[in-house]
């Protein structure tokens, strides 16, 4: 490492976000809405507490939705770069075709989680080992969705296992946790003419050459917002406080609750708090936004309707006396009144929902 210069990064967000389907059929996952931000608004924010500036996103998949709604991010006080991969380079690829942008020591990220880790402290932990890599590792109630990362005493790495399919390949609760700090001269081993696995190929390939490689493991928020219902949760993780919000919600903050300039509001219209309400969006008399709730720009509530637990993005409307609980609603959907919309659902963008409609999962 470089004495004190701040380290670099790149962000992982090479794949078309299969996952989070149908969400990230009309957009890219780095910018889907979290509380009405672009997803990787939080990743740069939480760069940013610990001095990271420079970043590169390695992506591939709707680059102009990126690019569109951050451009240089320099509004962020950052200064973010594109390497675009002509066809998807997985992830060891990804890192690979930014290696001509970054140089020292590098952060990098997997564009799909989010977390409040000290990542001042992970690199100092990595100082000190004298570590060329270390991956942020975290302890998991089920870690079979999960790759395992074994460490010995020290924390250096040990070994990588897949997808644990029975009880009896458990060997032990840490699950790599997508941050990783790579010396760059090591970017070399990366093969640059096809697809590849960081952790699949490059970190095992370490451990197998002795590089010293180790595993950080301490206290943090930490999720992996891959599917709907992960990225529900992490937006009531924030609203409750649960995760610590790195980046407000956009508007006027007041005891729990965001409302954003432009909207308009019934007298008896409710915002119960938590929520976040979007601009230039209408609450018709007698409606609930909340608590838990999330209403994109543009919206309409309805009068009568409810709307809790629920992430709604752009332009959503609902009708009279509707009533949406812990789903998911893409831009311009049009939910008919009294449709029902339970737990679980999610709707793509554009899809209408006929009046009187029951949708569960």
């Amino acid at each position: 490492m470089a004495g004190d210069r701040p380290a670099q990064a790149v962000i992982l967000a090479g794949g078309q976000g299969t996952r989070l389907r149908p969400l990230t059929l009309a957009r890219a996952k780095p910018v889907v809405p979290l509380l009405n931000r672009p997803l990787l608004a939080y990743q740069l924010a939480l760069l940013r507490e610990h001095g990271v500036t420079d970043v590169v996103l390695a992506c591939s998949y709707r680059v102009d939705d990126i690019r569109a709604a951050l451009g240089d991010a320099g509004h962020l006080g950052m200064k973010l770069r594109y390497a675009v991969e002509k066809e998807p380079l997985g992830t060891g690829g990804g890192v690979k075709n930014a290696a001509d942008l970054v140089s020292g020591t590098l952060f990098v990220l997997n564009g799909d989680i989010l977390t409040d880790a000290d990542l001042t402290a992970m690199r100092r932990y990595h100082t000190e080992r004298g570590s060329r890599t270390t991956i942020f590792l975290q302890p998991v109630d089920d870690p079979r969705q999960y790759g395992l990362v074994e460490t010995d005493a020290t924390g250096r790495l040990g070994r990588f296992r897949e997808k644990p399919t029975a009880d009896a390949e458990i060997t032990t609760d840490t699950v790599n946790a997508g941050i990783y700090l790579i010396e760059t001269a090591l970017l070399g081993r990366i093969p640059a003419d096809r697809p590849s696995s960081i952790e699949r190929e490059f970190f095992p390939a370490l451990i197998a050459d002795g590089v010293p490689s180790y595993g950080w493991c301490a206290p943090a928020y930490w999720r992996d917002i891959g599917n709907p219902g992960a990225y529900r949760e992490a937006q009531m993780d924030l609203l409750a406080g649960r995760a610590r919000m790195l980046l407000p919600p956009p508007g006027q903050g007041d005891q729990g609750s965001w409302v954003g300039a432009g909207g308009t509001a019934a007298r008896d219209a409710r915002v119960v708090p938590p929520a976040v309400v979007g601009q230039r969006v209408a609450l018709h008399p007698r409606c609930q936004v909340g608590p838990a709730a999330v209403i994109g720009d543009g919206s309409t509530i309805g009068p009568d309707a409810r709307v809790e637990g629920a992430v709604l993005w752009e332009r959503v409307e609902v009708g009279s006396g509707a009533v949406l609980h812990e789903c998911v609603i893409g831009a311009d959907v049009k939910i008919g009144a009294h449709a029902r919309v339970g737990s679980g659902v999610v709707l793509e963008s554009g899809a209408v929902i006929p009046e009187r409609t029951t949708l569960t999962r």
